[in-house]
């Protein structure tokens, strides 16, 4: 499990990360903002832990912002307040679940590999980003009106692709996703999928879908 830690208390932060590391729980965290809009949207996690009261803004903000850009990951908002009208408050924008300081630490564990096991929230049947239709339940795809034929492992990662929106995500996240554990991460069949996948969506199209992010992987949007 991979949790992303947005908390500008240092000691806190750092005291809450050393002890999901002891419990095999990989970190990355940030104590702003920009920084944590940053990390979050740069790489993959399994569940981000937000603070409502940063130094340069509101985790309520924060929160929103992600479900506006299509980021369905489990958010717990981990706060000092106990306001029934603040728990509503990080609810509507769209977090998961409450926990309010001073916790149990073995509380937050919990909640945290409960919301790892819940996963995103669930993407509907059938997704739309740009002019690209995509219907999960049927495998079917179709761009500005026109349909378009993919092999199983081309959806496949269309649909890691869909289910991801926005997100950064490694060549070892999608391998895992499109291949089982036989499969060699080391060759070059991700890039050449990819390629494969590009000239049946993206070629004669905008906006481009597929982009490269050059020493992290591929990240599916229609934004440039």
């Amino acid at each position: 499990m991979r949790v992303f830690i947005v908390e500008d208390d240092e000691q806190l932060s750092a005291a809450v990360a050393r002890g999901l590391r002891d419990q095999g729980i990989e970190t990355n965290g940030a104590r702003t903002l920009d920084a944590a809009r940053e990390g979050i949207l740069f790489a993959m996690h399994d569940v981000i832990v937000l603070d409502v009261v940063l130094a340069d803004g509101s985790g309520f903000d924060l929160c929103a912002m992600l479900r506006s850009r299509g980021i369905t990951t489990p958010v717990l908002m981990l706060t000092a307040r106990d306001a029934v009208a603040d728990r509503i408050r990080g609810l509507e924008a769209g977090a998961d679940d409450y926990l309010t300081k001073p916790f149990a630490f073995g509380e937050l564990v919990a909640r945290l590999r409960a919301l790892a096991r819940r996963g995103p929230a669930l993407v509907p049947e059938v997704v739309r980003v740009a002019d690209l239709d995509v219907d999960l339940g049927s495998r079917r795809a179709r761009r500005a009106g026109r349909p378009i034929v993919l092999t199983a492992k081309e959806f496949a990662l269309l649909e890691v692709f869909i289910r991801h929106e926005n997100v950064v995500l490694d060549r070892a996240t999608i391998t895992a996703r499109v291949w089982d554990e036989n499969h060699d991460p080391a060759g070059n069949t991700l890039e050449a999928l990819v390629r494969r996948l590009r000239a049946k969506i993206d070629d004669g199209f905008a906006p481009r879908l597929i982009h490269t992010v050059r020493g992290a992987g591929y990240r599916f949007s229609p934004l440039a």
